[in-house]
């Protein structure tokens, strides 16, 4: 059985066409035009608030924040740590202030890092812990650091298995030839004392691997021979 062949249309027909479709969207936009007029009056004023929200209200809060902590992140370079965290009772309120006041804002987060690098500084470890869990940051070497801040806060807590985690997760993040070898070095110092020397030994195997020209890369081989030595495995 042959195949039915449409007729080819011709051009007039073809325009035809498109005005027939033409006048049905008229039709259904004049049947349905407060309805969509409504819709997109909602999404004008949606992206309206949003945009209004951001640059009339997060942007300059953010501002205003980065002025609030200023003189902070002097006292903490200064190793002011007390008055860092809670204000010199003048022209500074303190971390904690800011953090409360400006909650949110980028500055705040910051905030968060600060705080805890200072309460670990002067003994707070809870306290430091519970800033630097909030840090979220995203900064390429911030961000690691920090991790690698509660990597020393759970050592001195005692709690090695958690500083390793802290310690690898920095040196993964950093992923580059400065960082990288330091947090290795102390995720392999802190293997070595818990006695795991097959971890000890892998750990500083990837440093001497990855990072040679490092200064950890360079002295790599001496924890090797140190956790070969403890564990048994050395030449006889």
């Amino acid at each position: 059985m042959s195949k039915k062949v449409e007729p080819v249309k011709t051009t007039e027909e073809k325009f035809e066409d498109v005005g027939e479709k033409l006048a049905t969207s008229e039709q259904f936009f004049e049947n349905n035009q407060k309805p969509i007029l409504y819709t997109i009056a909602a999404i004008v004023v949606v992206i309206g608030i949003i945009l209004a929200y951001h640059y009339l209200y997060k942007i300059p809060r953010n501002e205003k924040a980065q002025v609030a902590i200023f003189k902070g992140e002097g006292y903490f370079l200064n190793g002011e740590d007390s008055v860092a965290l809670f204000g010199n009772n003048n022209d500074y309120a303190g971390f904690e202030s800011v953090i409360k006041e400006y909650k949110g804002t980028k500055t705040a987060d910051l905030a968060h890092a600060y705080a805890g690098i200072s309460y670990s500084r002067i003994g707070n470890n809870e306290k430091a812990l519970e800033h630097l869990k909030k840090f979220k940051g995203g900064d390429l070497l911030v961000t690691p650091a920090i991790s690698g801040a509660i990597g020393d806060i759970y050592m001195n807590l005692g709690q090695t298995e958690e500083a390793i985690k802290q310690f690898n997760k920095a040196a993964k993040d950093a992923d580059n030839e400065m960082l990288s070898p330091i947090y290795f070095k102390k995720a392999g110092l802190a293997y070595l004392s818990a006695k795991n020397y097959d971890k000890t030994i892998e750990t500083f195997e990837v440093i001497k691997d990855k990072y040679l020209s490092s200064p950890e890369g360079q002295e790599a081989d001496k924890y090797i021979e140190q956790a070969k030595l403890l564990g048994g495995k050395t030449n006889k």
